[in-house]
């Protein structure tokens, strides 16, 4: 003979709350920092950032705060941040926290092996691999952020042939990513000492 199991509506609706729990839960993880004016506030969001930014940093030689400065740019850290134009259809195939488009991030792949650009390490990674081979294709320094960014923009044959210089919106937004890479840079030698130090020992 089987056993009958009772049934109980309340350990239903008990299961049934801790299921909407953790969706919601997901949903407030993969939801951007609400601060995205302050690095610490940044790192704080989501434990492993913090980690993911200092690894990119000291692998490819390019400071933590430009690391952050390009993904608040390009996405507002919106894993899943698409470019669409006024009537919604997509611009470009830009995907994720660094906006990589579809040529550029096959590149990567196979440079770097499997990858997602809607993970927060890997676009991390990403943006210090790409600074990276622009500096060395270009010639623009690792500390020279505006430029930087310019190159990330328009490719670095594009930056080559001068294409940002009519483009003054661009120029203005290259800008303000050199002033918030800065910005987050100091920041985080107030609220991330230890790691700063680490990142700044390694780059010497």
């Amino acid at each position: 003979m089987t056993a009958t199991i009772p049934y109980r509506p309340t350990a239903i609706r008990s299961l049934a709350a801790l299921a909407a729990l953790a969706l919601l839960g997901a949903c407030a993880t993969a939801a951007p920092p609400p601060n995205q004016a302050n690095a610490c506030a940044i790192l704080d969001h989501r434990g492993s950032w913090e980690d993911h930014v200092f690894d990119a940093a000291r692998e490819w030689g390019v400071s933590p705060g430009t690391i952050l400065a390009f993904m608040r740019q390009e996405s507002g850290f919106r894993r899943d941040a698409r470019p669409r134009d006024s009537n919604g259809r997509l611009r470009s195939s830009a995907l994720g926290f660094s906006q990589a488009l579809d040529g550029t991030w096959r590149e990567y792949v196979e440079a770097r092996g499997r990858a997602s650009r809607k993970d927060f390490e890997d676009s991390a990674d990403f943006i210090g691999w790409y600074l990276d081979r622009i500096s060395r294709q270009t010639g623009i320094a690792k500390s020279d952020v505006r430029n930087l960014y310019l190159a990330y923009h328009e490719g670095p044959s594009g930056w080559q042939r001068r294409t940002h210089q009519s483009k003054g919106w661009l120029l203005e937004v290259a800008n303000r990513v050199q002033s918030q890479a800065a910005q987050y840079d100091t920041q985080l030698r107030g609220c991330e000492g230890r790691q700063m130090r680490r990142w700044q020992r390694a780059a010497t």
